[in-house]
């Protein structure tokens, strides 16, 4: 029968064996929260790659010329030849679905044109993204196709022409692989939405489901756009628990529990949650803490009775420590397998997303080759009159030269020709710096000449700057001044800002454009200001934000593409805060010694 004392002793080992077991489970479950927030970044960090892999498409098929002109010219050729490049196109990038519809809601062109669910005919006049889009220029909107039934995000972009709106082009984008990566793994994870509706899902059966109460407001306006066909927005199978975690109920109906993380995802208002699982980690973790006590409180009473079963005790441990060691070798081994299948799978993640970023840079150099040549297609009628005008002064002292060599009179012929000379060397000036700012550069920062750059810029500006009437103002002694930089680049902003100065004075009785240069031992400021209307707050504060133009025809990528390519020489395009009328702005960038 046990003794007072033997009750107390068990008493004492039970209270020490559940509090290591519950010190372990608060360790182990701290341990999990950390690897969900780090897998939550990269669930997050691959979507956002996969969605900006995309989110330039519509903006360069916008600018193309065969679906403007299929949209404001019809005809059954254009249209199809526009359906074989999205055919193509959407084969390239594994986009679901590109199609092109007019002003009036009607679909033109499909890259599915082959195929009986083929969208053309079909009218989306009714759909938020075709409307948003055709009135603000851009809009995002998720939804679940009308034709397909497939849930995925539309991307949508304007087609504009001489100001006219002539149709929206979309690309839609859906995430079959990506959710199938994700089911792969323990973890459950979704993307929800502003208003808490799960757009993707590990889960299956969780798409369109809510993850808190659903106004009913909402829920029309969702019905409205038929965007998620009948889905019943049910709330998720989710309950949160006062220990912090949270439990679901899945296929057998057996709660489990879960660590619920969750971090800002690709899009507006998009949230992505990852439920990691907290068995069997916490659960081997006290096991195995409480074994450790048991053990350390085995060996306690052991050598208490070590003088009366001596050699039958000590067979009894060595036993116990052979199983333990062998039962935590295994589960040590379990626990590495898994975090070694979990890292080969961050790093074929991290490696997909190097793949999208290189892609991404590729798009931004493009990018920035469309706006160079868009500059120039601006200031293209203005050099062609700076041409013809010495085109026309050769033609008059050619022919001289020519009654002046009749006459036998070559010494005025000799002086024609040495002005025809001089006029030759002026157009091939401003035909050679033509080419060269038309040129691809490699982007990679070396020394530039500061007054090079200005006047590469200012030959191609001086046109507009004569035909406006507008009066420019240089300061500053920039002779042997040079910056890091690439000139062709460099003169690109530069071109950028004088021709936004140029449309800033369109309208004032003075224009007036002032270029100044200052130096610094380590830095350069260049300064473009004007005295036109200045800068609201409104248009102050979405300066340098993509598509955010004031002007009617602009695209609102000019001064975007100058702060990159600044920022590449590691320098700065800022907006100074003018005193007065007129808008400042000042390129920073770093001396080179």
């Amino acid at each position: 029968m046990p003794t007072p004392g033997t009750k107390t002793g068990n008493g004492l080992i039970d209270g020490g064996m559940w509090t290591a077991g519950d010190l372990a489970s608060g360790r182990a479950r701290s341990e999990l929260r950390a690897q969900a927030n780090v897998a939550a970044a990269l669930h997050a960090a691959v979507l956002r790659s996969e969605l900006e892999k995309h989110r330039s498409l519509p903006f360069v098929l916008a600018e193309d010329p065969d679906v403007k002109t299929a949209l404001a010219r019809p005809t059954a050729a254009s249209l199809r030849a526009v359906d074989e490049k999205l055919e193509q196109l959407s084969q390239q990038t594994r986009a679901a679905d590109i199609y092109l519809i007019d002003a009036q809601g009607l679909t033109r062109a499909s890259s599915n044109w082959r195929l009986p669910s083929s969208f053309v005919g079909s009218n989306y006049g009714f759909r938020p993204y075709f409307r948003d889009a055709l009135a603000n220029g851009a809009a995002e909107f998720f939804a679940l196709g009308t034709v397909s039934r497939r849930p995925g995000l539309y991307l949508a972009r304007r087609v504009s022409s001489a100001g006219r709106k002539l149709g929206v082009v979309v690309v839609k984008v859906e995430f079959d692989a990506l959710e199938a990566e994700w089911a792969k793994s323990d973890d459950l994870s979704y993307v929800t939405d502003s208003q808490g509706v799960v757009l993707l899902s590990s889960v299956p059966d969780w798409r369109f489901q809510v993850a808190g109460p659903l106004p009913d407001a909402a829920k029309a306006r969702i019905r409205d756009a038929q965007q998620f066909g009948d889905a019943p927005l049910t709330p998720l199978p989710i309950r949160a628990r006062s220990d912090g975690q949270v439990t679901t109920n899945g296929p057998d109906a057996d709660a489990r529990r879960f660590i619920a993380v969750q971090t800002p995802a690709a899009a507006q208002g998009w949230t992505l949650r990852l439920l990691t699982p907290t068995e069997p980690v916490v659960g081997t973790a006290a096991t195995a803490a409480r074994a450790v006590t048991l053990i350390a409180s085995g060996l306690v009473a052991l050598g208490i009775g070590f003088l009366v079963r001596r050699r039958e005790a000590e067979d009894r441990r060595a036993a116990e420590r052979e199983a333990r060691r062998q039962e935590l070798e295994r589960m040590v081994e379990a626990r590495t397998g898994e975090l070694r299948t979990t890292n080969d799978r961050l790093l074929v993640e991290v490696e997909e997303r190097r793949r999208a970023e290189a892609t991404l840079h590729t798009l931004q150099d493009q990018l920035v080759q469309a706006n160079k040549l868009a500059v120039l297609g601006q200031i293209a009628a203005g050099v062609a009159h700076e041409i013809n005008q010495p085109v026309a002064a050769i033609r008059t002292y050619a022919d001289n030269a020519v009654v002046m060599l009749d006459r036998d009179e070559p010494q005025p012929a000799r002086k024609n020709l040495a002005v025809i000379a001089a006029l030759t060397e002026r157009i091939g000036a401003i035909t050679g710096e033509l080419r060269a700012f038309s040129r691809r550069t490699t982007g990679k920062a070396s020394p530039v000449g500061v007054e090079q750059a200005i006047a590469g810029a200012l030959l191609l500006m001086s046109p507009a700057l004569r035909t406006r009437h507008v009066k420019l103002k240089r300061t500053g002694d920039m002779r042997e001044l040079r910056v890091l930089g690439e000139p062709i680049r460099l003169e690109q902003v530069l071109v950028n800002l004088l021709q936004n100065a140029v449309e800033a004075v369109a309208d004032h009785p003075s224009p007036i454009v002032e270029l100044s240069v200052e130096a610094t031992r380590r830095e350069v400021r260049i300064r473009v200001r004007d005295n036109g209307p200045g800068l609201s707050p409104k248009a102050r504060a979405g300066l340098f934000k993509p598509f955010n133009s004031t002007k009617a025809a602009g695209m609102g990528l000019g001064l975007v593409i100058s702060r990159d390519i600044v920022r590449e020489f590691d320098g700065q395009l800022t907006a100074e805060r003018s005193v007065g009328e007129g808008a400042t702005f000042m390129v920073t960038l770093r001396r080179a010694t």
